[in-house]
């Protein structure tokens, strides 16, 4: 049996770019993983192994890896930082137990830094944030600390100071111990002498330092009063106050270094020894029926109870498909029968693997708190919840965004249409946010997705991965309609054929929702007008009939539909009957509701040097674009802004040709508005035309 206190299941996640795969490769050459560097700006990094991503430099899905650090089992996952693939970040984040934050320390906090934080509070992860590249030109670790603060609203607990800043940057000040971590120019982890501290740095020691035994000491009266008194506790009581104060997630110990020069590594990887939760620590995961309400049990990490395990993520290789699993309780072994409580069906385990990247160890078992990968899973996809037959329970499925983007792709040859659905169907299962469909009346292939750059990805894959050479349409926006007044109307559907017949006679009003309230629907019927059994037949038909809009085929946001009253039938009234006069009154009324074309409006957030700022929010006005804010920064300023998705096609390009290749950009989506009346007139045009064509 493994001690599950000495286990450590974390992720790394920042902003694209912080630095956070150099992180990874530094723990792992430092933990005795791996013996040879490789570097991200070479593509030869261990964990991104996709081909695209050691082209673009950039880390697209969430790689897994082990090792051990002073007795610890430290399970890892590098997640991507591009904002198209923030999907990953937040189903790696599902099953962890504690994150290292990485911030660049001269760009600081970046606008994926943001959403990527957000997701870790809402996952309630504790965190250890590490400011790296301080030996960049324009970094300064004290105002990344002041941002982490303002911009994200947290609290970081300073527990090391840097020594020397850019090109005089060589180690850090231990604040607890006053020591300081000198390493010399080699660039190896292991070259390094522990100091006193330098002379000028002596008072800000001490200020710093008092600062972190205040706060770290708000986590236990008793030693705070004596530290009041004057009686400083000592430093195992201090790192346990740390402790509880980073798992209750009332502070962040922040760090900082170089990966790439492999300075101040080390200080960080005790601090998650020291500082992050084991799996016995973290709040339990939440069961919930299979209406997804909690059922009020919790998935206790406990190797002896029942097995509960969550699939987040399928991968596949050229041994089949890999399904990475989070064990919470319980054990698995290979040849086990597991229930899928999605599916209702049990699947048996084939292997079980220890992933490195993309090499493995196999393994016979594994238990609460493994994160492992299993083979032979036919059925089971993300956020799936695999159980023991015996004990059936499910855990609190993932949520995942809606694509706002879509193109339409076509094989180039009779081979590739045959090989095309196979690869597609793999694709979808490795990543939920990535949708396929059929369009109906063209017979098109449709792919949605999170952004611009997701969808190229997706395209290169088929190619590279899957040898399918595709003709790529024009990108298309996920528009929305909802309507904008109260009609209250009546329907009734009448068939007299031999026989019984079908009869259905509602009232009902249609109404915006509330934003973001989706679709809604409630009887008011009193007195059995229509019978309570046929309430779900109406609201099914309202509910299918959303799915296509009035205006241009679009699916209905934010409408209330109220069933008032109506009459039946004895004989002639069904549900099926119910149903039809749904459909039959969506049709008839909705037009009547004056419908109109909605948009999705995308946060974008634009950094550009200083002397390209007038350029930059031009060209996003002319965008139909809000400016919203506007920071300056050491190398220069953040603009952000809402803007219609529809605008911003190709955006990268025209930016690059503004800022003379310097602008950087990301967006993600915001929310869904109204359409100007030109926009709308052109979009219905352009369906129509397209429906003809």
């Amino acid at each position: 049996m493994t001690d599950l206190s000495n286990y450590r299941n974390i992720g790394i996640f920042a902003h694209v770019d912080a630095g956070k795969t150099t992180t990874t490769e530094r723990i792992l050459k430092l933990t005795g993983k791996i013996h040879r560097l490789g570097e991200v700006h070479d593509g030869e990094s261990t964990m991104d192994f996709m081909e695209q991503e050691a082209e673009r430099g950039i880390t697209i899905q969430s790689a897994a890896t082990s090792c051990q650090w002073k007795g610890c089992r430290l399970n890892v996952i590098d997640t991507p930082g591009h904002v198209d693939f923030t999907i990953e970040v937040y189903r790696s984040l599902k099953v962890l137990d504690g994150g290292i934050g990485v911030f660049c320390g001269s760009g600081g906090v970046e606008p994926q830094s943001e959403t990527n934080w957000r997701y870790a509070n809402d996952s309630r992860v504790a965190r250890i944030i590490y400011v790296n590249k301080l030996d960049r030109i324009g970094a300064n670790f004290y105002r990344v600390v002041d941002q982490v603060q303002n911009v994200l609203g947290a609290r970081p607990l300073v527990m090391v100071l840097p020594i020397g800043l850019e090109s005089t940057f060589t180690g850090v000040v231990d604040l607890l111990t006053r020591k300081a971590w000198v390493w010399d120019d080699s660039g190896a982890p292991e070259n390094f002498t522990l100091q006193d501290v330098p002379a000028d740095m002596a008072d800000q020691v001490e200020e710093w330092r008092e600062k972190l035994i205040e706060t770290a000491l708000e986590q236990d009266d008793a030693a705070l009063e004596k530290y009041l008194e004057g009686e400083e506790p000592d430093i195992e009581t201090i790192k346990a106050c740390i402790r509880k104060g980073a798992i209750n997630l009332d502070f962040f110990p922040t760090y900082c270094g170089s990966s790439f020069k492999n300075k101040g590594m080390q200080l960080v990887l005790d601090a998650v020894v020291d500082y992050l939760p084991n799996p016995m620590e973290v709040k339990p995961q939440p069961e919930v029926d299979l209406e997804g309400n909690e059922t009020g049990e919790y998935a206790i990490v406990d190797p002896d109870r029942p097995l509960r395990a969550l699939a987040f993520k399928i991968m596949d290789d050229r041994f089949g498909a890999l399904t990475f699993t989070r064990i919470y309780s319980g054990k698995i072994k290979k040849g086990d029968s597991v229930l899928n409580t999605f599916t209702g069906k049990t699947e048996r385990i084939g292997r079980i693997v220890e992933m490195h990247a993309d090499s493995r160890e196999e393994l016979d078992s594994a238990q609460a708190g493994d994160i492992v990968a299993l083979l032979g899973m036919k059925n089971t996809q993300t956020g799936h919840t695999l159980c023991d037959p015996k004990h059936p329970a499910t855990l609190e499925p993932m949520v995942f965004p809606d694509p706002v983007i879509s193109i339409a792709i076509a094989p180039r040859d009779k081979n590739g249409s045959d090989k095309l659905g196979v690869a597609l169907n793999k694709m979808i299962q490795e990543d939920p946010s990535f949708r396929v469909e059929t369009d109906q009346e063209s017979g098109e292939t449709i792919i949605k997705g999170m952004g611009e750059l997701h969808l190229d990805i997706k395209v290169d894959i088929l190619k590279r991965t899957h040898g399918i050479e595709v003709e790529v349409g024009k990108p298309q926006v996920a528009y929305r309609e909802t309507l904008t007044k109260r009609v209250e109307d009546s329907y009734t559907h009448k068939k007299q054929t031999g026989g019984s017949g079908q009869f259905a006679r509602i009232e009902y009003a249609v109404e915006p929702g509330e934003p973001g309230a989706g679709y809604q629907f409630e009887s008011v019927v009193t007195g059995g007008t229509v019978p309570r059994e046929f309430w779900p037949a109406v609201d099914k038909g309202f509910r299918d009939s959303m799915k296509e809009g009035v205006l241009a085929g679009f699916p209905l946001l934010d409408v209330k539909v109220t069933l008032i009253d109506g009459s039946y039938h004895p004989v002639d009234s069904s549900a099926i009957a119910y149903e039809i006069a749904a459909k039959g009154g969506y049709r008839q009324s909705v037009p009547k509701a004056s419908p109109q074309l909605m948009e999705p409006i995308m946060k974008v957030d634009v950094f550009t040097p200083e002397d390209h700022v007038g350029d930059v929010i031009g060209d996003l006005n002319r965008r139909r674009g809000m400016i919203k804010a506007q920071e300056s920064g050491p190398n220069g300023v953040r603009v952000k802004a809402d803007c219609p998705l529809s605008e911003m096609f190709g955006y990268i390009g025209d930016l690059r040709t503004m800022t003379s290749g310097r602008g950087q950009f990301s967006m993600e989506f915001s929310h869904y508005a109204p359409c100007p009346k030109q926009v709308a007139e052109a979009v219905i045009k352009e369906v129509q035309e397209r429906k003809k064509g």
